[in-house]
């Protein structure tokens, strides 16, 4: 037994050094360098860092590079590294009214106050290869700055009354989803939570579902906004806030459709969506996601798979299900030669049964 589990330490160590090798790949080219990485691998350094729970880029551009590009990996590693570091508080609500917007769009309104602004997109791009890409030209400034203050445009659905109005500050204090455990029924604080650092390519296929007819939903992108937000704290030997800097977001407001009843009037009613860094299609996946888990709160019809929200928001995290998927590849000698084993008895068993069930027969025959 020694013997063995020492050839298997001598393999799993060769395993690394082989891992090492292949990361790097041919030594005659040049190493990535991190800032490669975070300046043009940019929406991969924000997807790790959503889904990974930690707003760094440095330390997402290293994990992308260690896990070779491996987005799965990558966010494993950010994950794993994150509850190695000490918690000393808590930011203060972020007040996205006064982001300093770099895209806003709007597929509702054509005309909003403060205007379409388009920013970095592949919206308008023909989605072929450019194999003569060439380094982008310094852009100019705007001949007009963009004002320093746009309202959000649902506040012009909430001034005539026809979508449902959310007070600042009139939800419950939302709990700590990485230090307490899911519990279901989760309100939507916590729903939130999971969603912002779920699975990018789940959370699209459940989004997908929604537009499919798997939850009633009909959904207009009310207001689509990405730029920096200030992080602001309020230490207690302070007693005043204090800010600390700034972090990029990508805001997803949808607008669906509702009957209004129960006294409530017919009205609009809305799906939410935030995300680190510049995460434009999972901050719409999370809030077609988020709307479809209210339909309990709105006294919907409760039948479709993104509705489910055990279902939903158990299956979301790319660490567990990467986890509980890979873990197969491990040994599982043991637990193997148990069913194994048990399968033989079985079939022995079987074909004694087969044996003996043709002489019953005969026998039957013959009295």
């Amino acid at each position: 037994m020694y013997v063995a589990v020492k050839g298997g330490e001598q393999a799993i160590a060769r395993s690394l050094e082989l891992l090492a090798e292949a990361r790097r790949g041919d030594t005659a080219v040049p190493e990535l360098e991190l800032a490669q990485i975070r300046g043009q691998l940019r929406l991969g350094v924000a997807r790790v860092m959503q889904e990974g729970s930690l707003y760094d880029e440095e330390l997402a551009a290293l994990a992308i590079r260690q896990a070779a590009g491996d987005m799965l990996e990558a966010i494993f590693l950010l994950r794993a590294y994150r509850t190695t570091l000490p918690r000393f508080g808590y930011t203060l609500p972020l007040d996205t009214t006064a982001m300093r917007v770099r895209r806003r769009v709007s597929g509702t309104f054509k005309d909003i106050p403060g205007g379409q602004v388009l920013g970095p997109t592949y919206d308008y791009t023909q989605r072929l290869l450019d194999f003569d890409a060439a380094v982008a030209a310094e852009v100019a400034p705007a001949d007009v700055p963009l004002p320093s203050d746009m309202p959000r445009v649902l506040d012009l659905l909430d001034a005539e009354a026809l979508i449902e109005r959310i007070e600042p500050g009139s939800d419950p204090e939302p709990v700590d989803l990485t230090r307490e455990p899911l519990m279901f029924p989760a309100d939507r604080a916590t729903r939130l939570q999971n969603l912002s650092r779920g699975d990018e390519g789940f959370l699209l296929g459940m989004a997908y579902s929604t537009q499919r007819g798997y939850a009633e939903s009909h959904p207009f992108a009310g207001e689509i906004r990405m730029g920096e937000v200030d992080v602001r704290i309020c230490p207690e030997e302070l007693g005043f806030a204090i800010e600390i800097g700034s972090i990029v977001l990508t805001e997803c407001q949808m607008i669906n459709q509702f009957h209004g009843g129960n006294g409530v009037p017919p009205q609009f009613t809305r799906g939410y969506g935030l995300t680190m860094g510049e995460g434009e299609r999972k901050a719409m996946a999370m809030a077609l996601v988020d709307r479809a888990l209210r339909c309990d709160e709105l006294a919907e019809p409760n039948h479709a798979p993104a509705q489910n929200q055990e279902f939903v928001l158990s299956h979301s995290d790319s660490v567990e299900a990467s986890g509980f998927v890979q873990h197969l590849k491990l040994p599982h000698y043991v637990d193997f030669q148990a069913e194994l084993s048990l399968l033989r008895t079985l079939a022995a068993q079987h074909a004694t049964d087969a044996e003996e069930q043709p002489l019953s027969a005969a026998g039957g025959q013959r009295s």
